[in-house]
């Protein structure tokens, strides 16, 4: 597994992350075989959030993966907070008992990197910044990060946060693209100039925030998968001419598309089916050259100006 940067800090993490939101799907030997499975193949790197089954994935994975002290040290474990049903809250109140209770969930001492989980318009920066400097100086914390935020909700931020934010999960897969899109379509009438994200893409390769792209194999908002999917034939026919060349799965390829964007970003995978993890991983090992990145990207519908 390759590894890489987190954002401007000085912590390796593997370049594919675990996401850890369906399992609570599993049974209790199965959610040991695959966390087992995901050390092994080096993807160490596990994402989770406060919301995931209510607090019992984090609880699962806990069990999972045996915690103590010695097995903590091998894990790089990732976490968000700030949703609430009906709400989201970014007050220092909620993000400091929202971390207490991560950390009792996955019976751990610390989290490598917690993420703000979506924007609270609510949210005042000097909050934020009381609530990471308790985390930061008490050790409950070491690295920050945001979730699906744009440009200026981050610089909002900095306006009162001191630590580096290291990261920025967003939405994006090869159907999901628009953030790539729309900077081929500058100063153009048509629908793929528009830009709904503040050009976050070139903000993070700026400010040295890594971005890490949730569901890599979705269309839409949760509507499916477009691999294997009769929607997308072009495109599943391109992917699988590629994956075939590299003899590899498809779904090695849409990862591997993710991967070669220089940007280096960490897709945050969602599979709960080692095989399919499997695959996610072997992607670390492969970089597309530019004809097949771009010929992808087309065979997705997108049209170059």
């Amino acid at each position: 597994m390759k590894t890489m940067k987190l954002g401007a800090s000085t912590l390796e993490v593997p370049v594919i992350a675990v996401g850890c939101m369906r399992i609570n799907s599993l049974e209790k030997a199965e959610a040991e075989r695959f966390v087992q499975t995901s050390l092994e193949l080096g993807a160490n790197f596990f994402d989770h959030a406060d919301i995931y089954g209510g607090g019992e994935c984090e609880k699962i994975f806990a069990d999972a993966v045996h915690m103590n002290d010695d097995v903590r040290e091998k894990l790089i474990i990732q976490s968000k907070c700030g949703i609430r049903k009906g709400m989201f809250d970014f007050s220092k109140e909620h993000i400091l008992n929202s971390v207490d209770g991560i950390l009792q969930r996955l019976r751990t001492d610390y989290l490598d990197v917690l993420l703000l989980h979506r924007p609270d318009t609510l949210v005042e920066p000097e909050e934020v910044a009381e609530a990471f400097d308790l985390l930061e100086s008490s050790g409950k914390v070491r690295h920050f990060g945001v979730s699906n935020q744009n440009p200026m909700q981050i610089q909002l931020l900095k306006k009162a946060v001191k630590q580096p934010l290291v990261a920025n999960q967003l939405q994006l897969s090869i159907t999901n693209a628009t953030m790539i899109s729309q900077g081929f379509n500058v100063n153009m009438e048509n629908e793929a100039a528009v830009n709904r994200d503040g050009s976050i893409l070139d903000f993070c390769r700026l400010h040295d925030i890594t971005i890490q792209p949730w569901s890599p194999f979705q269309y839409g908002f949760f509507e499916g998968v477009f691999l294997g999917n009769e929607k997308f034939p072009e495109l599943n026919a391109k992917i699988d001419e590629i994956a075939e060349k590299y003899n590899v799965s498809n779904t090695t390829i849409a990862i591997a598309w993710l991967l070669r964007h220089p940007a280096n970003m960490q897709p945050v995978t969602g599979t709960m089916n080692i095989t399919r993890l499997t695959d996610c991983c072997k992607a670390s090992e492969i970089r597309l050259t530019r004809e097949e990145w771009y010929s992808i990207f087309r065979a997705a519908g997108n049209i170059l100006p």
